[in-house]
């Protein structure tokens, strides 16, 4: 599964549209690199850049962008609104798909000391990627700003985590971090009250209310010991949040930004918002997202709103998102279109995909003359529609009139058949591109020696791919049997033929898949590498063919 990383950098210029382009141009000259936002404000003198990809290219983008900054950026000239310290300010990176925080803050550190050592800039680094707790504050970080900067750097406990522990004058310092997902969220509500928005924000942010005497509006605030306020906290860890009123909708809104996304999601924002308007005598009409969303966080909201309705969670994806979008009212005051509101699906180009041409357009493609798709990608399809009937009876038994008790098994019988459905389906682009990738390796020049063994190493790199895919066939539609047979055993009588559709799939798809394992095998020089794939290939036909033999066999019996 392909790892991405989002990276927020934070340029000290917000002025000069030349400047801006040429660190845009920097950031997207790596490939692979998708640039989402850019958003320069004159008054901060700061633009925020947002940037997507998989890690290795994040980091390099994230360079290539920090390097151009300190070329064009004087920060002795430097004069803004927000806090600043250095020409790349702060520059986050936040794991979106795949990937850990712990994985993310090596990259972070990573990117830390190459600035640090290739340009010469004083990098703090901070949040998860901080070397001590004091510096997991950016506010810590940044204390004194630019002016302070020189000063700062000589004390022995502010020394830098990379890079030198002098004033860079021209570019001055940076925070690399790495962090959980921020978004921007806003929750409408059917009344133009802002007081009112604004109790119920002080209700559910993390902050809460100060404490009063008396009237909570007029009294007397209440101290601690040092003449501190006394707060009394809301309801949501990692939420700030504020009521206004929004002319241009005629409504009050929720205004929240939840923080780690992690610790409260949009959806349970969602949820607590609506639970204190309703004690206000306010209803929850819908919501606002600002800016883009992790995949994930969509799917988490759909899957909440099916179990609060004891539906099946294992449908397809597209119909969880439609769930998330209606249930949140998320399209209210605007359309709200997935493919560009989803961060992975605004980075992934499935255009030339397989899986994305309609029944009668693959079966016509297999028809052509191309090679490809072939018997490889057909196989893995197949296993895909048995993981699918797997799937559908387990969803078909959880609606069954009288089993309602019994939803959540079925439910959890159908997301364990999705899984293998996705990955198959996955797997139907990735065998035609292991094949295609033999074809380049032949196509390789091979006039000199060097190049003639080059092209034989890619040769055997790819035919090893070419056995490696196909075999994760096997292994993913071999794995749907197990819901496919739990559904003979237990699912809706009903359907008891579709569950044994699914299992012969499966096993068409387990054989298919086996006789391109042992086709390619036959032209790997590496026999010890092919004969250990032939085995555990074999092993796995007749463990396939013994499924299929029970499953039938239940099927049949009724």
């Amino acid at each position: 599964m392909k790892q991405l990383i989002e990276c927020v950098p934070n340029f000290s210029e917000g002025r000069d549209e030349k400047i801006i382009n040429q660190i845009t141009e920097a950031i997207q000259s790596v490939d692979g690199i998708k640039l989402l936002n850019v958003d320069p404000g004159k008054a901060t003198n700061r633009t925020v850049v947002t940037f997507v990809g998989e890690p290795e290219q994040v980091i390099e983008a994230a360079f290539r962008g920090a390097k151009m900054a300190a070329q064009l950026i004087d920060m002795t000239k430097h004069k803004g609104e927000h806090p600043r310290f250095g020409a790349i300010d702060v520059c986050p990176l936040v794991p979106i798909a795949h990937i850990s925080m712990e994985e993310t803050v090596v990259y972070a550190r990573r990117l830390a000391q190459r600035m640090g050592v290739e340009l010469g800039i004083s990098v703090y680094c901070y949040e998860a990627a901080a070397f001590s707790e004091e510096r997991q504050s950016l506010a810590n970080c940044r204390a004194g700003e630019y002016e302070g900067l020189a000063l700062k750097l000589q004390k022995k406990e502010w020394a830098p985590d990379f890079g030198p522990s002098m004033l860079n004058v021209r570019s001055g310092a940076s925070a690399v971090g790495a962090r959980n997902f921020l978004i921007a969220y806003n929750v409408n509500l059917n009344t133009t009250s802002v007081r009112r928005a604004n109790s119920i924000a002080f209700d559910v942010r993390e902050a809460g209310r100060i404490l009063r005497e008396g009237d909570p509006v007029t009294g007397t605030i209440v101290t601690d010991a040092n003449g501190q306020p006394v707060r009394i906290p809301g309801t949501l860890q990692k939420v700030r949040a504020i009521g206004w009123f929004i002319k241009e909708y005629g409504i009050a809104q929720i205004s929240m930004n939840l923080t780690d996304i992690t610790i409260t999601s949009m959806h349970q924002a969602f949820a607590e918002v609506e639970e204190r308007a309703r004690e206000r005598g306010i209803r929850v009409t819908g919501s606002e997202l600002i800016g883009v969303i992790p995949l994930k966080a969509m799917l988490d909201a759909g899957k909440y709103f099916l179990h609060k309705q004891q539906r099946s969670t294992g449908i397809p994806e597209q119909e969880i998102i439609k769930i998330a979008i209606k249930s949140l009212g998320l399209d209210e005051l605007t359309p709200f279109d997935p493919r560009k509101r989803i961060i992975e699906y605004l980075i992934d180009d499935q255009q030339d995909q397989l899986i994305n041409l309609s029944l009668q357009g693959f079966s016509n493609e297999t028809l052509s003359e191309s090679p490809a798709p072939g018997g490889g990608s057909v196989a893995a399809y197949v296993g895909a529609l048995g993981a699918a009937l797997g799937s559908m009876v387990a969803n078909l038994s959880a609606i069954k009139r009288g089993w309602d008790s019994r939803w959540e098994e079925f439910s959890d019988w159908a997301e364990k058949g999705k899984v293998y459905h996705d990955r198959l389906l996955k797997l139907v682009d990735e065998d035609s591109a292991s094949f295609n990738a033999i074809m380049d390796a032949f196509g390789m020049p091979k006039t000199s020696d060097s190049e003639k063994k080059e092209r034989s190493q890619a040769i055997q790199a790819a035919t090893k791919q070419a056995i490696e895919i196909p075999f994760q066939v096997m292994q993913a539609s071999f794995g749907s049997m197990e819901v496919i047979q739990a559904m003979a055993t237990i699912g809706n009588p009903n359907s008891l033929s579709d569950a044994g559709v699914g299992a012969l799939c499966a096993r068409t798809a387990v054989y298919g898949a086996y006789l391109n394992v042992r086709i390619n095998a036959a032209s790997l020089t590496d026999k010890v590498f092919a004969q250990d794939m032939l085995t555990k290939a074999k092993a796995l036909l007749l463990e396939t063919q013994a499924k299929e033999t029970e499953i039938l066999s239940l099927v049949e019996s009724d």
